[in-house]
């Protein structure tokens, strides 16, 4: 089954196509990579799919209900972490994990997730006291608490030493194993190629590869995964240097 079908999406502000034709379907239990530089429209593609953000045309279904108008259903099995999270800095770790865990209705055990990422010594710290990484991880931490069946992760291992990237990867891939569905998005590509099944590598809007890592390798004359998606997406990189 498609837990996550995106058909024909199109979004603009004014007359800038921020999503332009995009279809991607991501079936349970499989990682799925949304690739592209700064402004390639994934943020839009992703606030369109979780139904914050109303898209001009196509159609989106998240286990079979649809983001808008099915959300408060939707909320109870689908976690969400984003790069920016602002929380109060006077709560601590385990107060704003009570907090989240308190809004579903069956929730995963926080400790065990604290355990899981590494910051169970930072139960009591406030959140403001913990440096970027750990933020991170605590972030990755919130989206899971819901015990989704489907999460979304932006960028989520920036600020993360290779270590702490690789205990990460690793916690993802046994969730995976246990049916987790995972849409995320990565600028780093080792990370893509050690988590991701299938990738949609946007360019200004448009969908320019989808597929596997490897078949998009093998699209490309280049052999290491990072210097193809360099060359998909190069035009955009020499824009960029006019701005």
């Amino acid at each position: 089954m498609e837990t996550i079908k995106i058909h024909d999406l199109c979004k603009a502000y004014g007359n800038t196509q921020a999503v332009n034709s995009v279809s991607i379907s991501v079936k349970r239990g499989e990682v799925f990579g949304l690739l592209g530089a700064n402004g390639a429209g994934k943020s839009t593609t992703i606030e369109c799919v979780l139904g914050t953000k109303k898209f001009d045309s196509g159609s989106i279904s998240i286990l079979g209900m649809n983001p808008q108008t099915e959300r408060k259903e939707l909320f109870q099995r689908v976690g969400v972490q984003f790069q920016e999270s602002n929380y109060q800095d006077k709560l601590t770790v385990g107060e704003l994990c009570e907090v989240t865990q308190a809004l579903y209705k069956h929730p995963s055990d926080y400790v065990k997730l604290l355990k899981q990422f590494g910051l169970l010594d930072k139960c009591k710290s406030q959140v403001s006291e913990l440096s970027g990484g750990q933020k991170q991880r605590l972030f990755i931490i919130l989206a899971l608490i819901p015990n989704p069946e489907v999460v979304f992760l932006d960028e989520l291992t920036t600020g993360l030493d290779t270590k702490a990237r690789r205990d990460i990867w690793k916690g993802l891939l046994d969730l995976k194993k246990k049916g987790l569905t995972i849409f995320l998005t990565s600028h780093f590509m080792d990370e893509v190629e050690v988590l991701c099944d299938s990738i949609c590598i946007l360019k200004k809007g448009r969908s320019i590869f989808y597929g596997t890592v490897q078949e998009a390798i093998e699209g490309s004359p280049f052999e290491k995964f990072e210097e193809a998606y360099l060359w998909y997406t190069k035009e955009e990189e020499v824009d960029n240097e006019s701005i």
